[in-house]
């Protein structure tokens, strides 16, 4: 007779878009398999951190270090454990596949005049607090793209993704702040252009969370699961893919991609 073990129960949670929604399923979906019961928050990424702090979140997935997060996760550092990253995250600035590279190929070419009559001159970005916000805003005025009349508008998820399928959709040139992994990547074939100046705050590695009071209960075999898991930006970006473009809950596409896995692994 096989016996179930109940484990404590432990909070999960995840910054409040679809592809830490998506790492956070395989996360939930391993602690579940070990016995433990699983609630989840979520939240946009300063308050987040902030929970967590406060004792109110025991695994976050996933912090971005270090460039993304490292200043949200300073405060409490010495009372978590970093695990290894899931993914290897990056942010970028890119274009529609049929802007041509000879127009567009670098950051500083947005300033070009041919290139600034044709482009739309107001950069969408998702909420305020995410890195690729604060450097996008940084990025036009260190390259000079206000002289040009740029702007980045920070928004929320929903306009992000509205933008660039309309944009698509219309064939129109805009540039996009945006980042590995997400599922639009693989959907649009999105273009990244050259940053040659360094502000995007290169690759980072997406770690899980996890407070001393969590490690002190979490299952041995959750824990070295979590510890060994690699979704790769790839990975997340098929699990992504499954919920926004598959229609799957996160929790099922989770399943599907675990159980991919499963059948791959010889």
């Amino acid at each position: 007779m096989v016996t179930h073990i109940r484990r404590p129960a432990l909070t999960v949670g995840n910054i409040s878009l679809s592809f830490h929604r998506a790492a956070a399923a395989v996360t939930q979906r391993i602690l579940e398999d070990a016995g433990h019961e699983v609630r989840t928050i979520e939240a946009p990424h300063q308050q987040l951190f902030a929970l967590q702090a406060l004792g109110e979140i025991d695994v976050l997935v996933s912090a971005w270090l270090p460039s993304s997060h490292g200043e949200y996760l300073a405060g409490y550092r010495d009372d978590v454990h970093v695990l290894g990253p899931h993914y290897e995250p990056y942010c970028i600035w890119a274009v529609p596949s049929y802007v041509p590279v000879d127009a567009v190929s670098e950051v500083a070419d947005l300033a070009r005049s041919d290139v600034a009559t044709r482009m739309t001159r107001t950069i969408d970005g998702i909420n305020p607090g995410a890195g690729i916000s604060r450097f996008s805003a940084a990025m036009v005025k260190e390259y000079g793209l206000d002289r040009h009349r740029y702007t980045f508008q920070p928004g929320t998820e929903h306009t992000f993704v509205n933008r660039v399928e309309r944009g698509i959709a219309e064939r129109e040139w805009f540039v996009i702040p945006i980042w590995r992994p997400q599922y639009l990547n693989l959907l649009h074939g999105l273009r990244p252009i050259a940053e040659p100046k360094g502000l995007l705050g290169g690759v980072d590695a997406a770690s899980p969370i996890i407070t001393d009071r969590a490690m002190a209960v979490i299952a041995p075999e959750a824990l070295e699961r979590l510890q060994g898991l690699h979704l790769g930006n790839e990975g997340v970006e098929s699990i992504d893919k499954l919920i926004n473009v598959d229609g799957l809950t996160p929790l099922d596409a989770a399943d599907r991609y675990l159980r991919r896995t499963a059948d791959a692994t010889p």
